[in-house]
């Protein structure tokens, strides 16, 4: 059964509310011991017991990394792995860290050349799990630009602060639109759905269908004719996308 379980903030771990994790063991033991480091962490943090649940998640969700059991019911997760890497869900190649009770090296090495970025065996220390999961995500976060800078046509975006500039005037944003405009910069030109876009925030969880309303609020404040949107695109029956091919980035 997908569970979805928000994050504990605090200072320290502020960025992480942005950051979705799907842990996929048929383990409910680890499952349960992995959502609640992570989310200690200030992770979102999303469960699967096996491939079927995970392939409905992530048709649901955009994840920023998955923690993936080999041995499962079913479908593997090496297999798993080598779908997912081969693009099957959309235009994000999301990260993996591979998780087993097999320690042999032709193991170590499956995993890895079915597109896992790091291999832990079982048993394992949670703390270590809790730095290669940092050490992937801040990779990720670099690629995409969570930490720069973003114009596109006459606007700035500050990733870190959050602050939205037209031809160097502030445009004032509500917290929902900046959180929103994060998560699609973040996924410059794909798809983010409805549900993603409703679970981004921590204050609270939105109904899908007041998404549609921030959305044209949003709009407005980011396209010349709302109606006839430049950057911010609907892409029917799935969510929206932000539009910014011609993007520039710059290191703060």
């Amino acid at each position: 059964m997908l569970e979805l379980n928000k994050p504990i903030l605090n200072k320290n771990n502020r960025f992480n509310e942005f950051l979705h994790i799907l842990v996929v063991d048929d383990d409910s033991r680890i499952r349960s011991l992995l959502s609640r480091f992570l989310i200690t962490e200030g992770y979102r943090v999303s469960v699967a017991a096996n491939v079927i649940e995970a392939d409905e998640a992530m048709n649901d969700f955009i994840f920023d990394l998955i923690i993936l059991d080999v041995m499962m019911p079913g479908e593997n997760g090496t297999s798993f792995a080598q779908r997912i890497k081969l693009n099957t869900y959309n235009e994000n190649i999301t990260p993996i860290l591979m998780l087993t009770a097999l320690g042999e090296t032709e193991n170590r090495i499956a995993g890895l050349t079915a597109g896992a970025d790091d291999y832990l065996a079982k048993p394992f220390d949670p703390r270590e799990l809790l730095l290669r999961v940092a050490n992937i995500l801040k990779r990720v976060r670099l690629n995409l630009n969570y930490s720069k800078n973003v114009n596109f046509g006459s606007f700035f975006f500050n990733m870190e602060t959050g602050q939205l500039y037209q031809d160097g005037e502030n445009v004032l944003l509500t917290l929902r639109e900046r959180d929103m405009l994060k998560i699609l910069i973040a996924n410059a030109n794909k798809c983010v759905s409805r549900t993603d876009l409703a679970q981004i925030s921590n204050r609270s969880v939105m109904f899908e269908r007041s998404i549609d309303v921030e959305i044209a609020r949003l709009r407005r404040k980011i396209e010349k004719d709302p109606r006839l949107p430049q950057y911010l695109k609907t892409i029917r029956g799935h969510g929206y996308k932000l539009n910014i091919e011609d993007q520039q980035t710059n290191n703060l």
